[in-house]
């Protein structure tokens, strides 16, 4: 079982949990019944089904789990299991309507607070409260990409921050190479870890190479000169899963990428189209995508250790740190999360957030694919949540360092983020390292 030392108290638990449905209910803010039933796609789900899969989740595990209790809504399990009920049929279910979706997650909700109000919790109480507030922010994040995918109309968030969109920038700030040292590097979490997934545990040493990995994100600008070079069309830059990716999707440039008047690169943006902004990083781009850009510059993707000790790695001492700055929690100045910016900013922003070798934004702005298919650490063994991992090791590619829309509480250099190599729809992007 993960740890939850992070918040062991019961008014620390329910105001996380709070919080999360907070930011869930702004972002179904608005929609109607047939928003909320949204449009068949295979890698999404509608936004009526997220409304009501939050709450079963939440229930299952507080309610049902630690207390035993059936059900508030009989059949909830055929409706909003995600292991057992697969994307495509997801569009097919007959769901409750907004009003008795609302009924329901709402009830779920005051049970789980009246339940730990007034007193302490147990550790497996705290565990769990702390997994339900996780998976919902998670869920939050999912939910923002589906509005993107679909075209909705961005969010009316209450966090969001025009300062927070267009932060300060130093335009002489050039990307470039850092170089990293080299050597025994503990990957993964430690045990002294607030709370952690069972894919992190737990920390083992690794020999990793010296190498040099770029100091931001690709950028829009680097990408569109890999476009605009015919990256898409050249044969010899893709691996043949990925050539045979290209060829069924029929991709000619990044997810969201629209051509206008005198070949002027927009992008949309929700509902709106608007300019692509060169220093902002690519996003929406899948992992053939990005280990095709990589064979184009004579780069590659950098390995899961090699990314992890590039942002946490203090070369001087050798000692890893929490987050890049240091062990300290995120902040406005040095990452972009908690959905503040509405969106991508500029790679060049943020100097306060830089790791000691002098990389930018390895938290937030953007989820970075690595090299690394996702498989367990050395002496894995699952968690509660054991649909959570194990059956994706070997199937899926891993990203980290988390996006604009990723929640502070939930992410560290440690998080493993893992997707299907051909998705694309995720608020993902790169960087890569010489070759």
């Amino acid at each position: 079982m993960a740890d939850s030392r992070g918040a062991t108290t019961a008014d620390a638990l329910l105001e996380m949990l709070l919080d999360a449905r907070a930011v869930e209910l702004e972002l179904l803010e608005g929609l109607d019944e047939r928003e909320l039933r949204g449009q068949p796609g295979h890698f999404l789900e509608p936004p009526i089904w997220e409304m009501g899969h939050v709450g079963w989740f939440q229930e299952a595990w507080i309610l049902r789990h630690l207390d035993g209790a059936p059900s508030l809504l009989p059949g909830s399990d055929g409706l909003y299991d995600s292991f057992h009920v697969p994307y495509r049929a997801r569009w097919t279910l007959d769901f409750p309507s907004r009003a008795q979706t609302l009924t329901y997650i709402g009830e779920v909700l005051r049970r789980s607070v009246a339940r730990l109000e007034g007193r302490a919790p147990t550790r497996e109480e705290a565990y769990f409260y702390t997994l339900a507030a996780f998976h919902e922010d998670m869920h939050a994040e999912n939910l923002t990409l589906i509005l993107q995918t679909l075209g909705y109309r961005r969010p009316a968030l209450s966090c969001l921050d025009p300062r927070a969109a267009a932060p300060p920038v130093d335009p002489t700030y050039r990307p470039r190479d850092v170089s990293v040292p080299g050597g025994t590097f503990l990957l993964g979490a430690t045990p002294d870890e607030p709370f952690v997934f069972d894919n992190e545990k737990w920390a083992h040493p690794v020999e990793v190479a010296p190498f040099r990995i770029a100091s931001t994100p690709v950028t829009n600008a680097e990408y569109q000169a890999f476009v605009e070079d015919g990256g898409y069309r050249r044969r010899e830059l893709w691996s043949r899963r990925g050539w045979e990716w290209r060829r069924r999707a029929g991709a000619e440039h990044p997810l969201f990428w629209v051509r206008g008047a005198e070949g002027r690169w927009f992008v949309r943006c929700f509902d709106a189209l608007v300019p692509l902004e060169p220093w902002h990083p690519v996003v929406h781009v899948n992992w053939y995508e990005a280990e095709a850009y990589c064979r184009w510059a004579g780069r590659r993707l950098p390995t899961e250790a090699e990314w992890e000790m590039a942002a946490t790695l203090e070369p001087a001492t050798g000692r890893k740190r929490r987050f890049p700055w240091g062990d300290d929690p995120p902040t406005p100045e040095r990452a972009s999360l908690d959905f503040r910016a509405g969106g991508t900013i500029d790679v060049r922003a943020l100097p306060a957030g830089d790791s000691p070798v002098g990389c930018r934004q390895m938290i937030g702005n953007v989820w970075e694919w690595v090299a690394d298919t996702f498989q367990p650490y050395p002496g894995f063994s699952c968690d509660p949540y054991k649909e959570y991992s194990e059956p994706y090791f070997g199937r899926k590619k891993v990203l980290k360092g988390g996006s604009w829309a990723t929640r502070a509480r939930l992410i560290r250099a440690t998080w493993r983020n893992f997707y299907m190599p051909h998705r694309r729809n995720v608020f993902a992007g790169f960087r890569t390292a010489a070759c």
